[in-house]
This record gives C-alpha cells, sequence and structure tokens, in this order.
C-alpha cells in the first residue's frame, strides 16, 4: 500500500529554518511528482512547492520563493523541503502528496497524501 509520512515540523522562532521530509512507504517515487501543501486553521489548504518525478523541474509557491527549497534523494525514497527564513504567515500543517508524473497545484490532482507536520512560527 502507497502511504507517504512526513516529518520533520516544530516550533521555530521567525527568521529561523527547518526541514520537512516526506517518506515514501510501499513504493518508490521514480514515477511520482511530490507536492508540499500547507493548511492553515480557517484557510484552505495550498500549494507550496513540488517536484517532478525526474526531479529535473520544480515548483514554487511566490511566497516562498527565495526561501524555500525542494529535493529528493537520490534513492527515490523521499522528498524534503528546507524551509529559511520562516515568518509566523508560514505557520500550518504541512502536508506532502503524490500524483504521477508532473507537477500541479491543486491539491484535487493528487491520489496520495500524508497525515501531515506541524509548523509553527512564533517567538
Amino acid at each position: 500500500q502507497l502511504q507517504l509520512v512526513e516529518s520533520g515540523g516544530g516550533l521555530v522562532q521567525p527568521g529561523g529554518s527547518l526541514r520537512l521530509s516526506c517518506a515514501a512507504s510501499g513504493f518508490t517515487l521514480d514515477y511520482y511528482a511530490i507536492g508540499w501543501f500547507r493548511q492553515a486553521p480557517g484557510k484552505e489548504r495550498e500549494g507550496v512547492s513540488c517536484i517532478s518525478n525526474g526531479g529535473g523541474s520544480t515548483m514554487y509557491a511566490d511566497f516562498v520563493k527565495g526561501r524555500f527549497t525542494i529535493s529528493r534523494d537520490s534513492a527515490w525514497k523521499a522528498v524534503y523541503l528546507q524551509m529559511n527564513s520562516l515568518k509566523p504567515e508560514d505557520t500550518a500543517v504541512y502536508y506532502c502528496a503524490a500524483r504521477r508524473y508532473s507537477c500541479s497545484g491543486s491539491p484535487d490532482e493528487y491520489d496520495y497524501w500524508g497525515q501531515g507536520t506541524q509548523v509553527t512560527v512564533s517567538s
């Protein structure tokens, strides 16, 4: 069974950094694009970043460009989201999701989801 598990969330001060991990269980990510989404209380889920199945294409939301970096490991078992210069408005539950091949900014187009990891940016 295909499963995704996020980790790496926590409490960090403004300006700090966190590295989120999305680990695949039961499959490798060779044929899947992995997207990171986030959802803050009272708000809709929004796309943050995505990396294509080959790793050759990445996407970033404007509000994280220059601060966040998405990458995947060489064994095609995990995807990472390095988050730097964090702001209070980055506070949310972060989810990773998988879909075949190419990236999409719409959460409705993803087939598999992790359980989420909480990121809180506060002094």
